[in-house]
C-alpha cells in the first residue's frame, strides 16, 4: 500500500483501516506505516534510512494499490509516483485510486484558471506556453499506462474535501478488483 497517508496526523489509525481490509479481501499487507526507523545521528541519515526500508517493503510485495488522489498539487504524491514506478519496473500487478474524479487535464487547466489555449500544433498549451497532457487520464500518462499494461486499474471517487485522505471508498473498489483478477480459484474442468 502505497499514499500520502503517513503524513496524517492520525496516519496510523488510517493505516490501520486500510491494512484491516486488505486483509479482509484476502491480502497480506505491507506498508509503510509498518516501518521500524532505526535512530540516526542526522535528518538526512534519517530519510536515507527511511528509503531504505521502503524499498526493502517494495522488494517484499507481489503487487501495489497507489493512493494517487492529489497531493499538495494538481497531482499525486511524488514518493508514491516513485513506489509505484518501483512496482512497475518489478513486473508487478498495479492498482491506484483516487479521492478525486477530475482527470489530469481538467486539474492543471483549473491550475491555470481556465486559461488554456490551443496552440498552433494543436497541443493545448496553458499561459506560460507549456503543453498539457489531454488524454483522458486520472494522472500523467505514464503512471496510467504502467498500470494499465499490468492489467490493473484506477478507481476514482469524488468525495468531500476533508475526506480526500480519508475515505477509503474508492481504495476498498481497488481491494475487490484485485482480489477478483489475482486470487480468484482456478478453475478446474
Amino acid at each position: 500500500m502505497a499514499g500520502p497517508e503517513v503524513f496524517l496526523p492520525n496516519a496510523r489509525e488510517v493505516l490501520d483501516r486500510k491494512i484491516a481490509l486488505a486483509r479482509s479481501y484476502g491480502f497480506t499487507p505491507v506498508s509503510p506505516g509498518d516501518l521500524t526507523v532505526p535512530e540516526t545521528e542526522t535528518r538526512h541519515q534519517r530519510g536515507l534510512a527511511i528509503s531504505a526500508i521502503n524499498e526493502s517493503l517494495m522488494t517484499s510485495a507481489d503487487l501495489i494499490i497507489a493512493n494517487l488522489t492529489p497531493f499538495r498539487g494538481v497531482s499525486a504524491d511524488v514518493g508514491t509516483v516513485f513506489e509505484l514506478g518501483f512496482m512497475c519496473a518489478r513486473g508487478c500487478p498495479a492498482f491506484a485510486f483516487s479521492n478525486c474524479s477530475q482527470n489530469h487535464f481538467e486539474r492543471v487547466s483549473d491550475l491555470y484558471g481556465g486559461n488554456v489555449h490551443l496552440g498552433p500544433d494543436g497541443r493545448h498549451r496553458g499561459p506560460d506556453g507549456m503543453a498539457l497532457e489531454n488524454f483522458d487520464m486520472t494522472e500523467n500518462l505514464m503512471l496510467d499506462g504502467g498500470i494499465a499494461v499490468r492489467s490493473g486499474a484506477i478507481m476514482t471517487r469524488r468525495v468531500a474535501p476533508d475526506q480526500l485522505f480519508l475515505d477509503l471508498t474508492a481504495f476498498e473498489d481497488c481491494l475487490r478488483l484485485a482480489a477478483e483478477r489475482l486470487l480468484k480459484p482456478a478453475i478446474r474442468l
